[in-house]
C-alpha cells in the first residue's frame, strides 16, 4: 500500500476544495487504494473565518459573516457556498479547522521563503496553521503532513515586496529582508552581491 499522510492541510475560503478533496479520498478508499483517510485540516484566514467560527463553537451549520481584508485575497470569503459539503468532509475525515492572523500568515510566508519556496499568502495560511498545530502538540514531529500549495507566489510579488519593505498595515515585519534597488546592469548586481558577502 502506498505511503499516506497523517494530515492534509488545505487553505480554503469558499470550501469547494475541501469537499473535492474528500470526494477524491472517498473514491480511493472505495477502490481499495487507501485503507483510511488522513485527517483534514481546513485553514482559514482569521479575517475571513466563518467555518472556523462554526466548527470551534461545535456548530455544524456555518453562519455568513462580512469578511475583512486579508493578504490571502482568494480565501477572503464570508459566505462559503460549499460549507455543508465541507462540514461533511470534516466529519468523515476527523477534521480540524484552524485560523491564521495576518501577522501569522505574513511571518509564515517569510520563513518559507528563506527555504526557497516563495509561497503565496494563501499557502502561508496553511503553513501558519501547521506551525500552530505542531506547537500545541496536535501534529507530532513524527507525523506525515501535506500542506497544499494553492497558487504560485509569483502572482503575489507585491505582497512579498510590501512585507519586506515593512509596508503591510498592522504587521510587524520582523523577518524582513529589504530589497536593494540597483541599476539594470550585470556589474551593479555583481557589486551588490560582493558587498553583501564581503
Amino acid at each position: 500500500m502506498p505511503s499516506r499522510a497523517n494530515f492534509i492541510i488545505l487553505p480554503s475560503g469558499n470550501l469547494g476544495n475541501a469537499s473535492a478533496l474528500h470526494a477524491g479520498f472517498k473514491m480511493m478508499k472505495e477502490l481499495g487504494v487507501i485503507a483510511r483517510y488522513p485527517r483534514l485540516v481546513v485553514a482559514q484566514a482569521e479575517n475571513a473565518n466563518p467555518l472556523y467560527r462554526a466548527w470551534s463553537a461545535g456548530k455544524r451549520e456555518v453562519t455568513a459573516i462580512q469578511a475583512q481584508p486579508t493578504q490571502a485575497t482568494a480565501i477572503q470569503i464570508g459566505n462559503p457556498v460549499s460549507a455543508p459539503r465541507a462540514i461533511l468532509a470534516l466529519e468523515e475525515m476527523n477534521g480540524i479547522v484552524e485560523q491564521a492572523s495576518e501577522q501569522e500568515l505574513c511571518d509564515a510566508a517569510a520563513r518559507a521563503d528563506r527555504t526557497g519556496l516563495y509561497t503565496c499568502p494563501h499557502t502561508a495560511v496553511g503553513l501558519a496553521v501547521l506551525e500552530k498545530l505542531v506547537s500545541r502538540g496536535v501534529i507530532k514531529r513524527t507525523d506525515r503532513v501535506v500542506c497544499v500549495s494553492t497558487a504560485s507566489g509569483l502572482k503575489f510579488t507585491e505582497f512579498k515586496v510590501r512585507y519586506h519593505e515593512g509596508a503591510i498595515e498592522n504587521v510587524d515585519a520582523a523577518s524582513k529582508n529589504p530589497p536593494v534597488l540597483l541599476k539594470p546592469s550585470y556589474g551593479a548586481v555583481v557589486d551588490a552581491i560582493a558587498k553583501r558577502f564581503n
